[in-house]
Order: C-alpha cells, then structure tokens, then sequence
C-alpha cells in the first residue's frame, strides 16, 4: 500500500479539483503554488508536508482525512 499512497493521494486530489472546475494552473494560481510542483503532486510524484496538503485541502474546501481516506480505498484497490 505505501508505494500506491501518493499516487493515490495525487488521484483523489486531481478528482475533487476537476470536480471543483479548476485547471491545474488555475487551482495552484488560487492557493499560491507553481503549477509544475502542483502537477507532480497529482502526479505523485512529490511526498507532500503536512501544512502544504492542509493548503490544497482548504483551497478544495475539503477536509485532510476525506482525501485521505479516498486515497487509501484506491491504494487498497
């Protein structure tokens, strides 16, 4: 499970953003982030820190343990 996780996470991520309407440069313009650092972490290829997922969850008007728990169904598969 630890080597889907991120990936995972950066899917569950990319669904709510798209569901929200955002393009990818335009989501990580609204909470302050380079769209290439945002694009690995749909990706994932980038281990996220705390306070920067909190920043994208926010920006996605989510809780942290909603993505979270929707990344860990997905890596369970």
């Amino acid at each position: 499970m630890a080597d889907n996780l991120l990936p995972s996470l950066g899917k569950a991520l990319r669904a709510r953003r798209e569901a929200s309407g955002y393009s990818q440069e335009s989501y990580a313009d609204a909470i302050g982030m380079h769209r290439t650092y945002y694009s690995a972490i749909e990706r994932g290829e980038k281990n996220l820190q705390l306070d920067t997922f909190q920043r994208i969850c926010a920006g996605l008007k989510c809780k942290m343990w909603e993505v979270l728990r929707e990344a860990e169904v997905q890596a369970r598969g």
